[in-house]
């Protein structure tokens, strides 16, 4: 009897390290799957608060609510079961699926660069929503809403196929675990980041009226850095959406043997490491994604043509 109760014991104790092993892999799958996708991450805190400029104060973190609802659905009830159908039955498309969301990426870093110096000289702002009539304010709102879900769905689309790569030669159980912790992860610590930052200036105005000394001194400055945060989101993001984009193009040339750039990149990376023995891994990453960066833009950038050049055809036939 005692026997038994031992060997009952055991097993259990088994199941449970069994278990704890899965939970840890799960743990270390899920960090490796967000990391990669910090570019679109990035972007998607920076690109959101432009949906509620504009509106009423009070409205602003019932409209991020309606937008971060609308993105947990397009990751779970959507994407989610799309990836895993994916991962089971056309595996082999994951690569070439993550190699267009790539190019997309890298259209998109190049699109906003090429917007942003054409409309500096123009003098624009390039926020059409802005200056779209409106007499219904619900409707303003129900169209910013709307626009901010689209522009969520595709880079969800980028978060959750860059996971799945990540992630690929694990169990359908495994991947859907991880797939649903990242897709809600990032959902949460997204528009929880830029419920915080559009309500920035209006926490900083507050200290700053309310209070008096260092208080009202933080409260100044918090109203002061708003723009300069939003400007260099935008900076960042739209880096990291070429470094994420050219990174991804680059090893699915490696997959599909067409590795002589990566290879070129990646050995140049390792003589400029060299230099210097003691940061040798962290230079090597820089330079790396230097050139990923640059990949990405030079890639984005003829996208951007073709894409132009196709749309000023239709509008010639039109």
């Amino acid at each position: 009897m005692a026997s038994g109760i031992l060997a009952l014991l055991d097993d259990v104790a088994a199941i449970a390290k069994l278990a704890t092993a899965s939970l840890d892999d799960i743990g270390v799958a899920a960090m490796r799957a967000g990391s990669k996708s910090a570019g679109v991450v990035i972007d998607d805190a920076a690109v959101t608060p432009a949906y509620v400029t504009g509106l009423e104060p009070a409205r602003e973190l019932p409209i991020i609510w309606r937008i971060a609802k609308g993105s947990l659905f397009n990751k779970v009830i959507i994407l989610l079961p799309l990836a895993l159908l994916l991962s089971a039955f056309l595996p082999f498309l994951i690569t070439p699926v993550l190699m267009l969301g790539g190019a997309y990426l890298c259209y998109e870093g190049a699109e906003k660069l090429v917007e942003k110096f054409s409309h500096s000289k123009d003098g624009e702002d390039g926020n059409e929503l802005d200056h779209i009539p409106y007499e219904d304010p619900k409707a303003l709102e129900d169209e910013k809403v709307a626009g901010a879900v689209r522009t969520d769905l595709i880079l969800s689309a980028e978060i959750m196929a860059i996971a799945l790569g990540e992630i690929s030669d694990s169990n359908i159980f495994t991947q859907a675990i991880v797939l649903f912790v990242v897709g809600v992860a990032i959902t949460i610590g997204v528009y929880g980041a830029v419920a915080v930052i559009v309500k920035m200036d209006d926490i900083g105005l507050h200290l700053a009226k309310s209070s008096r000394g260092l208080i009202s001194s933080v409260g100044n400055f918090l109203v002061r850095a708003m723009p300069w945060l939003l400007a260099t989101l935008s900076v960042v993001g739209t880096a990291a959406m070429l470094w994420v984009g050219g990174g991804i193009i680059i090893h699915g040339m490696e997959v599909f043997g067409l590795g002589w750039l990566p290879h070129l990149f990646h050995g140049v990376a390792h003589t400029v490491g060299s230099w210097l023995p003691v940061a040798n891994a962290a230079i090597e990453w820089i330079v790396n994604a230097v050139f990923a960066g640059v990949f990405g833009l030079a890639l984005g950038y003829v996208i951007v043509l073709i894409h132009h050049r196709f749309e000023g055809a239709k509008e010639v036939k039109v």
